[in-house]
């Protein structure tokens, strides 16, 4: 197939111009792309969402960088504990749960040490 014979991949309209170009259009190749990575993309997207609220609800329960708060007081904010970036394990066995730099500690009596990691 020549230069002036390939097609667009997402339209089939007949594409001039470079000898490796796949699209018409911008426009074609953000089509394409966005309908390649949609099933994907919402999966990551809504579990990004979740974690930026865990983030958030953390950020706005340790405003000095080291607090407490009843798990009813996370609950009630939506906090989904189902959810975090990474753990850390204190050298006593203890494990953090981090949603990015806020973490959190299961204390007894359904209490949570929230803490932010300095970097």
């Amino acid at each position: 197939m020549t230069a002036e014979e390939k097609v667009c991949i997402e339209c089939g309209i007949k594409i001039y111009g470079r000898f490796d170009k796949k699209f018409c259009s911008d426009q074609c190749r953000n089509s394409y792309n966005n309908k390649l990575n949609s099933d994907s993309n919402n999966y990551i997207r809504n579990i990004n969402n979740i974690l930026r609220k865990n983030r958030r609800i953390l950020e706005k329960l340790t405003p000095n960088g080291k607090s407490k708060s009843p798990k009813s007081k996370l609950n009630e904010l939506g906090f989904d504990f189902n959810y975090f970036t990474n753990t850390y394990t204190t050298k006593a066995g203890a494990t953090y749960y981090f949603c990015y730099e806020y973490g959190y500690l299961e204390l007894d009596n359904d209490w949570y040490a929230l803490v932010k990691r300095d970097n």
